[in-house]
């Protein structure tokens, strides 16, 4: 399924205080490394809420969820809290199966995502 036309586009800013993360394209094993360095790097900056607008990812597997695992439990243990926002059906489908829905506040877009 990996598109290597599609690379994984990933870019952040900041709304209200808010930090955005909007990635776009599949978050797999290989491109999972390169999301996590981003997000680390992130994280280090210690910011109050992160947004993570999952829009434009369409196929997102185990490495990716434990990516994102990962990241919130950073954020959390700064203070801060993390948001997704917009999972696609196939995605969502992923948090779902492993309860992760629960786990995580998920948002069905980055307006609602701004509000919580």
């Amino acid at each position: 399924m990996n598109k290597k036309e599609d690379p994984l586009q990933i870019q952040t800013r900041e709304e209200d205080g808010q930090r955005i993360v909007q990635i776009s394209g599949e978050v797999d094993l290989g491109s999972s490394p390169q999301l996590r360095t981003m997000l680390v790097e992130l994280a280090s900056q210690r910011p109050a809420r992160v947004i993570v607008d999952l829009a434009g990812v369409g196929y997102m597997d185990s490495s990716g969820v434990g990516t994102m695992v990962e990241l919130k439990r950073t954020i959390e243990r700064n203070g801060g809290e993390v948001v997704l926002a917009a999972l696609q059906p196939r995605v969502r489908s992923v948090f779902e199966i492993t309860q992760l829905d629960k786990f995580f506040v998920i948002a069905t877009d980055v307006a609602e995502a701004r509000k919580r």
